[in-house]
């Protein structure tokens, strides 16, 4: 299966590239003209994002990320993607058997994320800001690169804890600048050896602690505000409606072929996001 996501968002990002997105009250300086193309393009990143997610079980974030990453700063992007990412990982969360042996092996990897995270708080909106979509872009490109390579590596049970401690520290930090928690963290726990479904499981534990973290951070920032419902809203029924669609036909597809196309994809809009945000500081 494949699809071709510069065609998709390319018309959008024409239709908005003179959108003013102001870190307080960015819906509310927009008028009825260029308000409803926002939605829509949110619409459309999360029906793909949860489609995705439906059908190999992660990735909503950070393919939402990198999407609305095209037409508005990181910021303002993790402040609609945060709501979505807390709910549908709360739910993932619980869906197993294994939450208290999970609690018990990766609590350094979670503490340290929190920690990284108000570490780093102020990437997202402070000086270094503008830098936040040239992170993002790389780390969707490495990601992808890794992925594909299905690059892998083993901790032993003896020192998945303090290992844990320092990655969840850089995944915070790495976090906290692009709203992405995937590197190194999903490496990581794909090292230290769970079973399949429990690895499904501490990835909604894990991203659920992250996502809450980065919501005080947003909050804090004056970011995460009333201004934020209706697209957070639009948000959420068009990622569980991609869900939704995405498990009806994950039956029908082959979802490593599918995963494929789509960390290929991955690459190229990583690509994309990285030189288009260069070009504007350059200008």
């Amino acid at each position: 299966m494949t699809f071709d996501i510069s065609s998709t968002f390319v018309t959008a990002e024409g239709i908005l590239r003179n959108l003013q997105i102001a870190p307080r009250a960015f819906i509310g300086q927009c008028d009825l003209m260029t308000f409803e193309p926002l939605l829509l393009l949110i619409a459309a990143a999360f029906l793909l994002a949860g489609f995705i997610k439906g059908v190999i079980g992660l990735g909503l974030p950070t393919v939402a990320m990198g999407l609305l990453a095209v037409t508005m700063p990181p910021a303002q992007a993790l402040a609609i993607v945060i709501v979505p990412a807390i709910i549908t990982n709360i739910w993932q969360t619980f869906v197993g058997p294994y939450l208290r042996d999970i609690i018990r092996r990766l609590w350094p990897l979670m503490v340290g994320t929190v920690f990284g995270i108000w570490l780093n708080r102020n990437m997202l909106t402070g000086p270094y800001a503008r830098y936040g979509a040239v992170v993002l872009g790389i780390l969707l490109v490495i990601y992808a690169i890794i992925g594909l390579s299905k690059f892998s590596f083993t901790v032993a049970r003896r020192d998945e804890k303090w290992i844990g401690g320092i990655v969840g520290v850089l995944t915070g930090m790495v976090s906290a600048a692009t709203g992405v928690q995937v590197i190194p963290s999903m490496p990581f726990m794909q090292a230290i050896g769970m079973e399949k479904d429990e690895l499904v499981q501490a990835l909604g534990v894990f991203f659920t602690v992250a996502t809450v973290s980065l919501g005080f951070n947003l909050t804090s920032a004056g970011l995460l505000t009333a201004a934020t419902a209706l697209p957070g809203a639009v948000a959420m029924g068009a990622a569980f409606a991609g869900m939704s669609i995405g498990q009806a036909v994950r039956s029908r597809l082959e979802p490593e072929a599918f995963r494929r196309w789509f960390l290929v994809a991955m690459i190229f809009l990583g690509i994309y996001i990285a030189a288009s945000a260069t070009y504007n500081m350059m200008r």
